[in-house]
């Protein structure tokens, strides 16, 4: 009979699809570490634990690979992230439980879970990358556990991911300067797939440590056609570059409120071209008018109304910048989209940053820049 965690019947709708929801690495360690307790100081097995997760689901956790000591107990929660397209799902997230002499509750990472080597992150250099919800999870169950029991002494807890190590390349951890696993994270105990807010926060924590390695500008392309042209065209390091995805907008809030200088844009056109309406969301569901707004340009440089239809007709952006340089409007056109972009950027921002922007397009390279690019790469470079 197939286990029941109590989150079956738990969705969200992304377009207009059912999405399971699933628990998150915090809430397996948080689980694994509790149950483990329970049978250090009770002396006897469990095969599953109840957890209450910060977003007031409760979890019933399948307890597994039960190790009984003495002095100490080991066991594991096997993830389930639900229907979100995780690296980490159906990984086995384990805790080691053993009593100690120093009072407290002491929590550390083993196998398979990341050590923080770079400032700027949720938790300081050398400790392992074990966030701080679940630090709060973990101790909250130990605590229910030891007062249970009426046991008053010391516990150390480590938590160990076996498949961390190899888990950890296929995330953005080697980046931000965590070695050797994955983070053990979540907020709310619960996973929401495909969550723009947990896409959103690992875009935060990009630029928190960027601000703590000392950058003051930064170099931000939406994916990977940016990130490919900083490297092949630009010739610049990519460990100076990150991605904001389509969270144009949410970039900027975020590098004001962190009071950064500057950002420099590398983007292809097809995702900026959307900027220069001001849209600032550019994925495909929020907004597309690429066509129409490549049109509306092409009238402002002096396009005539069937070269604007055939213009309106494209399926691509390449295909419209083909147009226009057919068209001999191309040179006329692309400073008109790029003082439009560099407008409601400045607008988002406030007048709080220095904005620039690389415009490129994949078949016809560079389409153009703004004045201050070289002024924002030396202070990327540094």
């Amino acid at each position: 009979m197939e286990h029941k965690t109590g989150i079956e019947d738990f969705y969200v709708i992304k377009n207009n699809k059912k999405l399971r929801m699933g628990y998150t690495t915090g809430s397996c360690a948080a689980g694994a570490a509790k149950a483990a307790a329970f049978m250090l100081l009770n002396h006897q097995s469990l095969e599953e634990v109840a957890l209450v997760t910060p977003k007031g689901i409760e979890l019933h956790l399948e307890v597994l690979d039960i190790c009984r000591e003495e002095e100490r107990v080991s066991c594991a929660v096997r993830k389930d992230g639900g229907d979100d397209p995780d690296a980490t799902n159906g990984i086995l997230v384990c805790a080691d439980v053993r009593k100690v002499s120093e009072p407290g509750i002491h929590i550390d990472g083993g196998k398979g879970v990341g050590r923080v080597t770079k400032p700027g992150l949720e938790q300081p250099v050398g400790n392992a990358a074990i966030n701080r919800v679940p630090r709060m999870m973990i101790r909250q169950g130990i605590e229910e556990t030891c007062e249970a029991a009426g046991y008053e002494g010391g516990i150390s807890v480590v938590i160990s991911v076996p498949e961390g190590e190899e888990v950890a390349k296929k995330t953005f951890n080697p980046r931000l300067g965590i070695m050797g696993g994955i983070s053990v994270l979540g907020t709310s105990g619960i996973v929401e797939p495909m969550s723009e807010a947990a896409l959103i926060r690992s875009i935060q924590v990009e630029m928190d440590m960027q601000k703590a390695a000392g950058a003051r500008c930064l170099l931000i392309t939406p994916g990977n056609y940016g990130q490919a042209f900083v490297k092949e065209q630009m010739h610049l390091d990519l460990d100076n570059a990150m991605k904001c995805s389509n969270f144009v907008g949410e970039t900027i809030d975020m590098a004001v409120a962190d009071e950064l200088e500057g950002i420099l844009f590398v983007a292809h056109i097809g995702k900026f071209i959307k900027v220069a309406g001001g849209i600032m969301n550019t994925h495909s569901r929020c907004a597309d008018s690429r066509a129409e707004l490549m049109a509306a340009f092409a009238l402002r440089a002096g396009a005539d109304l069937e070269q604007a239809k055939q213009i309106l007709d494209t399926l691509t952006t390449e295909e419209a910048v083909t147009l226009l340089e057919k068209y001999g409007l191309k040179e006329k056109v692309m400073p008109l989209i790029i003082e439009r972009i560099i407008y409601y950027l400045d607008h988002r921002a406030y007048g709080k940053l220095k904005l620039g922007l690389v415009l490129f397009s994949n078949e016809h390279g560079l389409l153009g820049m703004t004045d201050n690019v070289q002024e924002l790469l030396e202070k990327i470079e540094g």
